[in-house]
């Protein structure tokens, strides 16, 4: 099992300072499994190569194994690829070896440590379950420039198809800590497996080498799932965690991005929508009302400080997010009085509720297009069949205005877990329907300067019965 790691910034023997690793000599290190060993095949100003070889015993493999193995007889354990195929046995001698520099700390360079610089990893046998596209896939949007070499299962008989190992070539200016954590996380997401038992202790582990890469990652559901061994529970939680609904909205990003193109820059889209749904359900005359898809808080804030709602009620699947949606309420420290008008509850859209029958009002701002076709239409019936508030307010982003943003590529959506995005007209048609079905009528309203040619950035329909 090989991991190079090369760079050619000058001096390039600096990759020693990086690595904590003398090129003048080789390095063992004794893992439970094995030996990893870290040496120089080249090392000149102009070039420096940096290897780890990480030598496997089989059979301390199974005796150190933790967590359900099968059968302790069973012959597959101990004549299997593990011993020559990069693996969550690599990402484990990387943490050993490697710590300080996954860390980005260097004594010898510390400004180096923070600095990008041009670095190639080479993983010698990747098996990757999915092929060479998903290989792009997964390392394409970090930045990495990909090469893979594929083989066949035996040359001699061609007709038996190509292998699922490659030899990976990973090009980059960047830091080496940002490199040697991509490889952690992602060389056991290519090889679908795992070594040892999985905990919420990996749970933590991933949100915190992820932080920076994983949540804007398009592959982050199938990131997260195969690097907990499809363990449902704690990718439901990783995900949920995953999810930031502050500085992290898509059009609130977007928005600051481009602040200088658009005519929002003096307040941004979010404040906008903010203040315009907070409009819609004051010129409602409600006292009761419902956030559906709170989120941290947003909307309730506002809204608790207006004495016209005497109820509120705030709604997210994700436990997380009411967590942090009752810190930034204060909720622990709010006045009796206060805290006995808001309630946080957890609970999904895509089933009848009890709890939500009998409001004045309900917000639903941006939600609907995170729904494919079949969620949609339960999302439809528990709201607008079964909860049936005096009026619905309803925002979603208008696709017709993203060419007005800059830095959204033509014809992407303003966020990779968007299922659609509609056009004025699309949300109209959805709006009137829904209304006719349901005994509700609809009226619309821009959100965002409207612009002449593609409409607001944002449109808003509120339902009224």
């Amino acid at each position: 099992m090989l991991l190079t790691i090369t760079t050619t910034h000058q001096p390039a023997t600096d990759l020693g300072y990086l690595l904590h690793k003398n090129p003048g000599r080789v390095q063992t290190a004794e893992l439970s499994m094995g030996k990893a060993h870290v040496f120089y095949p080249e090392a000149t100003p102009a070039r420096c190569t940096a290897a780890l070889l990480l030598e496997v015993d089989p059979v301390a493999l199974v005796r150190n194994r933790k967590g359900p193995g099968g059968d302790a007889g069973s012959l597959r354990q101990y004549v299997n690829d593990r011993p020559y195929v990069a693996s969550s046995l690599l990402s484990v001698a990387i943490a050993q070896v490697f710590g300080s520099a996954m860390g980005g700390r260097s004594k010898g360079r510390p400004e180096l440590a923070e600095t990008p610089i041009p670095l190639e990893a080479r993983i010698a046998v990747l098996p990757c379950r999915g092929g060479e596209p998903l290989l792009r896939r997964i390392f394409e949007p970090v930045g990495y420039t990909v090469t893979a070499q594929g083989y066949p299962l035996d040359p001699t008989f061609q007709e038996w198809g190509e292998s699922p190992y490659f030899t990976v070539s990973l090009q980059a200016t960047c830091r080496l800590s940002d490199l040697l954590r991509h490889v952690y996380v992602l060389v056991p997401v290519m090889d679908r497996e795992k070594h040892y038992w999985i905990t919420q202790d990996e749970v933590e582990k991933l949100l915190r080498l992820g932080a920076d890469w994983l949540p804007s990652h398009p592959e982050r559901e199938l990131i997260v799932d195969r690097y907990l061994k499809h363990q449902r529970r704690l990718t439901r939680v990783a995900l949920e965690r995953l999810i930031e609904e502050d500085v992290d909205d898509p059009e609130v990003v977007i928005a600051a991005r481009d602040a200088e193109e658009l005519p929002e820059a003096d307040m941004t889209l979010r404040d906008q929508r903010l203040g315009s749904v907070l409009a819609a359900l004051k010129g409602s005359a409600a006292s009761r009302v419902l956030d559906l898809g709170c989120g941290e808080g947003a909307l309730l804030k506002p809204m608790l400080a207006d004495q016209q709602f005497q109820e509120i009620v705030g709604m997210d699947v994700s436990m997380r997010s009411l967590d942090i949606a009752k810190e930034r309420l204060n909720l622990e420290r709010l006045p009796e009085r206060q805290a006995r008008r808001i309630k946080l509850l957890q609970g999904s859209l895509m089933y009848r509720d009890q709890r939500l029958q009998g409001y004045d009002a309900a917000a639903v701002m941006e939600v609907i297009e995170h729904l494919d076709q079949p969620r949609l239409a339960a999302f439809e019936r528990v709201v607008f069949h079964f909860a049936r508030p005096g009026t619905v307010v309803v925002t979603t982003p208008n696709i017709e205005y993203n060419v007005k943003f800059p830095t959204l590529a033509a014809g992407h959506l303003r966020h990779e877990d968007h299922r659609f995005e509609w056009t004025r007209l699309e949300f109209q048609a959805w709006a009137n329907r829904v209304g006719a079905e349901h005994g509700y009528g609809a009226r619309f309203l821009p959100v965002g300067t409207e612009d002449p040619e593609v409409g607001p950035p944002t449109q808003m329909a509120v339902f009224s019965r």
